[in-house]
């Protein structure tokens, strides 16, 4: 069972910075949850479609593709996959006005672990 009290998921964790990546998921892991990364859009919708995911996480700042453009694109295929934009922008993104389309839930860089379980739950149906 996770630290977190929370069930253990499987998550898909999408930043084009793999140390970021691996930090991600050495968090998840900690919380027992199963954890697959990917390094772009590209790869990340490759990966949706080979295997189901109970949340993906999207850096906003992604190489070609930004992270709420994927994120739009994953909910128009996957409306109801639970999707949190983990960046450095986001009280700049929360404060523009314009809604983040197929963005559930946004936390910041740097952040604790104790932040993500937090979105984890605001997301995650049944927590």
């Amino acid at each position: 069972m996770p630290a977190s009290g929370n069930q253990a998921r499987r998550i898909l964790v999408v930043d084009d910075e793999p140390a970021v990546c691996d930090a991600i998921k050495m968090m998840l892991k900690f919380d027992g949850h199963e954890v697959r990364t990917a390094n772009g859009s590209k790869e990340a919708l490759s990966l949706l479609e080979q295997d189901t995911f109970d949340l993906v996480t999207v850096d906003y700042a992604l190489a070609g593709t930004k992270g709420d453009e994927l994120a739009a694109v994953i909910k128009q295929r996957l409306p109801h996959q639970p999707i949190i934009m983990i960046t450095a922008y986001a009280e700049m993104l929360k404060s523009s006005g314009n809604p983040l389309t197929g963005v559930d839930d946004i936390i910041s860089k740097p952040f604790l672990l104790a932040d993500l379980r937090q979105a984890i739950a605001r997301v995650s149906p049944g927590s």
